[in-house]
Order: C-alpha cells, then structure tokens, then sequence
C-alpha cells in the first residue's frame, strides 16, 4: 500500500536568514536554493518581497533560477504587500503567495491594534487579491496556538472561502505541547477542512525544544505539510530541524507511515553548505548532522560498532550523507577500537602489544581532551622503545646468572 506524502515546506531562505547572523546575499541564497532544490523539498519560500530590494531581488532570482519547486514569497495581509509578492514571483515556473496575519487577542490588541472582525476581513480581502495573482495561495494564522480555537477556525474558513489552498498553523511562539497541538490540528481539520482539496501545514518554533515533536504530532493529526529550516536555524531558538523530521518519518515509518521527496544522502551537504553560507557551525551533538551524530568514544559502544553498527546506530551515516561513522579515541575507549585504529594506520599487533599500548593510551587520554594519529604512533614508537630495552635488560640479567652460576 503505498505511504501518504508530506510535503516539505523549506523556509530556510525567510525564516532561517532572519535568525540573528545567518543573513545571506543573493548569491549566496541562490546558492542555497540550488542545494535545495537538488534536496528535493517542494517548497522553497525565498524571502519577504515588500521588506527590503534585497529580498525583493532574491525571491526573483530564485524564482528564475529554481524551475522544478514551488517558489513561495511571503507578505502580510495588505494589498501592498500582496501584490510586491506577486511581482517577484513573477517568472517562477509553480508560484505561491504566502499572506499571513495574527490571530491571538494578545497580538490583536497590542501589535495590530485591530478587532476580530477587521482581521477576518483583512484575511478575506488579501486571500481574494492573492489568488488573482497565483494559483497557489497559502494562509498562515500567526500566534494560532495562543489563538481562542474557534476564532481561529472562523478565520481559516474565511481564508479557505476566499480561495486559499494551504492553511497554516503555525507555533509562532514555540509555546504548545505534542499532545496539545496535535488535538488542534485534528480540530481545524474536522471542524475547518472536512473533506475539501485542502492542505493543512504547520511551522513550528523551538522556543521549549519541541519544534520536531509538535510536528511529528502534527503529521498524525493529519497535516501534510511541514515547514522547517536546515539545521533548525530561525528566529530566536530557530524552526523544526528539516533533516530531524525526514529521518524520524523514514527511521519511523512504523509509527508514522508517511514519505516524502528529501534525497537524504543530501542532507549532510546541505547542511554543511549552509554552515558555511553563514559561517555558523551546528552543535557537535545536532542530531543527523553534528559532527558526533555517529560518533563514538565509549569503548562498550565501540566495540559495540565494530561488531555491528545496528547495535548503537538507528541509521547508517551513509543515509545522511556523512562519509562514515567515526570512533573517536578518548578516555572512554577501549582496547577494540583502539586496536582497529592502529591497523588503519597500518599497524597490525598482537593482543599483548595492544595491552601494553592502551596502558601508555589511558594515562595519555586522562590528560588531554583529544587523542590525534601522531599521538597514537608516538605511543607506539615509545612502547617499541621500551620493550627493546626491556628486552636488553633481561638479556643481560641472564648473561649475569650465567656467568655466576
């Protein structure tokens, strides 16, 4: 039976250039989309039309550039802003208007300063004017999970009547639990789509650690897009982690049953691509992508790996991308890894030289923090040396008793 697609919504360009030093040129967010587009995701929002030239230039580029995705530009509910999207999407092959508005009393009175019907309104006028520019429009709720649920629902309806084809619920805020997010997207879904051609996405913000669960909770609810960043970068605490969704639906496809288009031997790249756009390296212990995300010290693990990298790999890096799991020799290590490490260099020794080896290799690995290949063959040379001179003593002790007895 074939799997329910997911399609990933790719905002690294808008909402992963607007976290604090990860601002790109155009250049280099073409050069990001390109990657992206050889990633495989279905959409790429490129940026913010009506919020400077820059990102006006960058969403055109990318729109002429990148032929076989759906480009998104992102506006506001004004016709100003609408039709500044409009524009740069201009020579996009499969364009999307992205229009989006606040919906929580919160950010109603103190940031909009509008009522809830001026929002519905505003939400009708912009969705109207949108869809006469693009066939694909998508809607987007700011703050919905603080929103009061059936406010939000009337608002989504009035999107979907105007003529929106992707409604968007989005954790602005990084505030709502798995659970918790889960029964809202189920409630828009019964309540707001029933059985009309329309996709429910979400984007969900990092703030408790929780961007991946809630969109993982999300997909089981029955939204069927998702909207994510490589590395998770984005405002403050940064959006859900692209490679951390699509690993966990194809390591998981037992409990969530869904495919999606990501090539993942191309996540590594990718991620390493954008690192260095932004000079901004990922957390060693970034899941899929950090540098220790198949590394490994602790000598039960090791040797663990050795014997068969299932015992503490749950996929292999191959399937990311990296090169190849790595043993990393430290104080943790054992004698398997250790031995393994030297016939990569080149050197093949008995049980009992590895003994005398590690003993020199513990006591070096308490004092400093990383063990390098010069290390180790130093080790080597100097056990050499000593046994050499272990040997010569004991020649001589025994030249000694010869003569004496």
């Amino acid at each position: 039976m074939p799997k329910e697609r997911i399609a990933v919504f790719d905002t690294t360009l808008r909402d992963g250039e607007q976290s604090p030093g990860c601002s790109m040129n155009l250049l280099e967010k073409l050069r990001m989309a390109r990657q992206l587009e050889l990633l495989g995701v279905d959409v790429i929002e490129a940026g913010f039309p009506i919020a400077s030239d820059g990102d006006f230039a960058a969403v055109s580029a990318v729109a002429a550039e990148c032929r076989t995705v759906t480009v998104a530009a992102l506006c506001r509910t004004s016709e100003a802003d609408v039709l500044r999207a409009a524009a740069a999407l201009k020579q996009a092959a499969r364009p999307r208007i992205h229009t989006f508005v606040a919906t929580s009393d919160l950010h109603l009175e103190y940031k909009l300063k509008k009522t809830r019907s001026e929002v519905i309104e505003m939400t009708r006028q912009a969705v109207t004017l949108a869809r006469e520019c693009a066939e694909e429009v998508e809607f987007s709720a700011e703050d919905a999970t603080r929103s009061d649920v059936d406010y939000l629902c009337e608002v989504f309806a009035a999107a979907i009547d105007a003529g929106a084809t992707i409604i968007n619920v989005p954790d602005t805020v990084g505030y709502t639990m798995p659970l918790e997010f889960s029964r809202l997207v189920q409630r828009v879904r019964e309540q707001v789509v029933g059985d009309r051609n329309v996709t429910i996405s979400v984007h969900c913000h990092d703030d408790l650690g929780l961007a991946v669960a809630n969109t993982l909770a999300a997909i089981a609810a029955g939204a069927r897009q998702v909207e994510c960043t490589i590395n998770g970068i984005g405002e403050r605490a940064g959006n859900a982690s692209l490679e951390e969704i699509t690993m966990a639906l194809k390591v998981r496809a037992d409990q969530l049953p869904f495919e999606t288009a990501i090539q993942t031997e191309q996540l590594y790249p990718t991620s390493q691509l954008l690192s260095s756009i932004i000079a901004c390296p990922v957390q060693p212990n970034k899941a899929i992508v950090g540098r220790n995300a198949f590394a490994h010290e602790a000598g039960i693990h090791q040797h663990g790996v050795i014997s068969n990298p299932l015992c503490y790999e749950i996929m292999t890096p191959e399937s990311v991308g990296v090169p190849a799991n790595n043993l990393v020799l430290g104080k943790h290590s054992g004698r398997h890894a250790l031995a393994l490490r030297y016939e990569d260099l080149g050197y093949a020794m008995q049980p009992e030289e590895v003994d005398i080896v590690y003993a020199r290799f513990t006591t070096l690995a308490d004092r400093k923090k990383r063990i390098y290949d010069q290390d180790l063959i130093a080790l080597l040379q100097s056990s050499t040396v000593a046994n050499e001179s272990l040997a010569a003593e004991t020649a001589e002790a025994a030249a000694v008793w010869a003569r004496t007895a």
